[in-house]
């Protein structure tokens, strides 16, 4: 059967079909003799190889919940050095984050070998809940958290927000004083939050994601994962839209 070669490597856990689509523009991706390049189909059973390396068909799909901590980057490999989320995760498998948390940012983040749920979870207009926990550096108002529900305009991005969920978080469940809230999303600009804060005249100092659709953060201590699987991956999938 044939199949394009930026979906074959996506679905083989190598990467997305976008940075696929990089590493074909680049020259790096061959069969037999031949450099393959963006758009091409190939037959499923032929061998390819990646920087000269064969690409081996994934067995079984993998998702794994990871409380990523502060100074962690969200991708498969870093050419500085830094620690990457995969390297947290104990498995032999081909595996890259699903999205992104900035470097300062904490919290839940997917990682995975299916390239399909890769793209149903990362795919805006699917418009996919993503919640998290936000400390600032004064107090906020009710005004703060009005003009944040509403969507806020970001300059550098020109770019509204859309509408989204917030409220504010106070200690002991008595309404005084706090600096911190919950924010629901559903977009993933970059840098949202902190932008909109900063639209306000508010900094950022913790950033937390507790949840993406029906995964949470609850039980993970900061550098710790579990396999998401059973129940809780069914209705992820159902969520998403794919077949299970």
């Amino acid at each position: 059967m044939e199949i394009r070669i930026n979906k074959y490597l996506s679905e083989a856990g190598v990467c997305s079909r976008r940075a696929a689509d990089k590493l074909l523009e680049e020259g790096r991706v061959s069969s037999g003799e031949s450099i393959l390049k963006p758009g091409d189909k190939i037959d499923d059973q032929q061998d390819i190889f990646v920087d000269g390396v064969k690409v081996k068909k994934k067995e079984k799909d993998l998702l794994f919940a990871l409380n990523k901590p502060k100074g962690v980057v969200c991708t498969a490999t870093d050419r500085f050095g830094e620690k990457t989320v995969v390297s947290l995760i104990g498995t032999d498998a081909r595996i890259y984050p699903v999205g992104r948390l900035d470097k300062d940012s904490t919290g839940l983040i997917l990682l995975t070998n299916n390239g399909k749920l890769t793209n149903r979870l990362t795919k805006a207009s699917l418009r996919h809940e993503k919640e998290y926990i936000v400390t600032v550096n004064k107090e906020i108002t009710d005004d703060f958290i009005s003009k944040m529900s509403k969507g806020v305009y970001l300059r550098e991005l020109e770019k509204k927000t859309a509408p989204c969920r917030v409220e504010a978080l106070y200690p002991h469940g008595e309404r005084a004083k706090t600096r911190t809230f919950r924010i629901v999303l559903v977009q993933g600009l970059n840098r949202q939050i902190r932008r909109m804060c900063e639209a306000f005249g508010y900094r950022v100092k913790s950033l937390k994601r507790v949840r993406i659709m029906n995964i949470r953060l609850e039980g993970l201590k900061e550098g710790e994962y579990r396999q998401v699987q059973g129940q809780e991956y069914e209705e992820l999938i159902r969520e998403t839209g794919m077949k299970g």
